[in-house]
């Protein structure tokens, strides 16, 4: 039963549909591959095997026609996205024991679609790092190389995703945050346009300018996963202001085809590993291979774009958790403590340059979407790396050093756009390290990034960390 836990979430729904497993004989293999690895992993944070038994049993009782489209399907849910009854403590001491009695939107969605809820996944403290530690829950480690992070913020996440113990899960992303952790772990994320999945129960709230750049996304193995998730549990949520009327809306083959393809391999200023260019390069010779048009260009805007997301981001983020963390800084991880150094080396936004900040995203939204017109979906890298070591902050890439922050740019940029973006796997380091690419569409298309990365992916997709497969 164990192949089982590492099929594609929609396989294990047909599966279960067509009785070919039940659901609890679902549960106790991802039970037991929780249970096999999880201590290895630290990926998972709460999660209760008698629990889950007790619930699986209840959705196997559920008459056929009451059963939702991901009647038990087993998933995993980030610790910022409240789940009630569960562990939402957003790595931090500070929240300890924060156990919510509501669940975020998304997650009662997933709910009343017949969803098997296993537990909550670990994340840096206040999730503001590319690598998932805190002193509350410790360390995850990546399922390819226990040496190297799986990323962050979204880490747990897609350590268990990537080794099995999950069929799929939510993430959620102000800066890459489900996209890098898919891109190190070998899996797929989707980061939606904001407000196409509810954000509402987000914890932190997704308010301000993270309700431009953040959003709760799907993480799953295959994007034929994450268009399942997305067209299930998405959808306007009346009950948030910016959440769009636009109903999923899958495009032909033949419409995708209509739209030009502009790749870059970086952006001019940072560079990235040969297999990362290769990796791109691959994608974009699959694409024309399938009858896409895909043109090199290089967006002008990309520096403009990301530092206006350090000043969203970094400096907004350190404000907006400022009253939090007053007078508790000794309670801290080091991994918050150091995002801390990173705000106050910048230079403080006076009230008129907050102002300006709020202006220029919109003014550098439009002249970068106006730009893009003439080629409507963008490939590019994720990263210049693959997963990096456990506390690394410097790699030399093509005789240049590049720093922690300028290494996973090339997500920041969709984050203040509030584009759609996919992440899908494709080629590998000399390490055997998964490298994934991004395939970003304009705005409110989030079908045409999930279209095209479906064709990309029959060249390439999943494959196993090989301790996923071991006794």
């Amino acid at each position: 039963m164990r192949e089982v836990v590492l099929e594609p979430a929609v396989r294990q729904l047909e599966l279960l549909r067509t009785g070919g497993i039940s659901v609890t004989q679902l549960a106790e293999a991802h039970i037991a591959q929780i249970e096999r690895l999880n201590p290895v992993l630290n990926a998972l944070v709460d999660f209760d095997a008698d629990r889950a038994r007790a619930w699986a049993l209840q959705l196997e009782s559920t008459p056929i026609a009451e059963r939702g489209p991901l009647h038990g399907l087993p998933i995993t849910v980030k610790s910022s996205i409240a789940v009630a009854g569960y562990r939402c403590e957003i790595g931090s001491t500070i929240n300890a024991g924060n156990i919510p009695s509501e669940d975020a939107e998304t997650v009662r969605r997933l709910r009343n679609a017949g969803a098997l809820i296993l537990g909550t996944t670990n994340c840096p403290e206040l999730l503001m790092a590319y690598e998932t530690t805190n002193l509350l829950h410790g360390r995850t480690l990546n399922p390819w190389d226990l040496e190297r992070s799986p990323g962050g913020s979204s880490g747990g996440e897609a350590a268990a995703i990537a080794a099995g113990l999950s069929a799929a899960g939510l993430g959620s992303d102000s800066g890459g945050s489900v996209r890098q952790p898919a891109h190190f772990t070998g899996i797929c994320a989707l980061k939606p346009t904001p407000g196409r999945m509810p954000s509402r129960g987000h914890l932190p709230p997704c308010v301000g300018p993270f309700s431009t750049v953040g959003a709760i996304g799907p993480m799953a193995r295959t994007v034929a996963d994450l268009s399942f998730l997305f067209q299930t549990i998405g959808g306007q949520d009346l009950l948030e202001p910016g959440s769009p009327p636009i109903a999923y809306a899958e495009p032909a083959l033949s419409d995708l085809r209509q739209l030009t393809i502009g790749v870059f391999e970086d952006d001019g200023l940072v560079p990235v590993t040969p297999e990362t260019r290769a990796a791109v390069q691959a994608a974009a010779a699959a694409l024309r291979e399938a009858g896409f048009r895909v043109e090199e260009i290089r967006p002008r805007s990309l520096e403009a774009l990301r530092q206006l997301w350090t000043k969203l981001f970094v400096q907004c983020g350190a404000m907006f958790y400022e009253p939090t963390i007053r007078s508790r800084h000794h309670e801290l991880s080091p991994i918050f403590l150091e995002f801390l150094e990173i705000a106050k080396s910048l230079p403080p936004l006076s009230p008129a340059q907050l102002l300006d900040v709020w202006a220029q995203l919109d003014l550098l939204r439009a002249e970068t979407l106006a730009e893009l017109s003439s080629h409507p979906i963008l490939l590019c890298p994720v990263a210049s790396i693959p997963a990096f070591r456990h506390g690394e902050r410097s790699w030399l890439v093509e005789n240049q050093q590049v720093a922690y922050l300028d290494a996973v740019r090339h997500t920041q940029w969709f984050n203040v756009l509030a584009a759609p973006a996919v992440v899908l796997p494709v080629g590998r380091s000399p390490e055997g390290l998964p490298i994934g690419v991004q395939v970003v569409a304009q705005p409110f298309r989030d079908e045409i990034a999930l279209g095209v990365a479906a064709i990309l992916e029959k060249s390439f997709g999943y494959r196993p960390p090989p301790m996923a497969l071991s006794s």
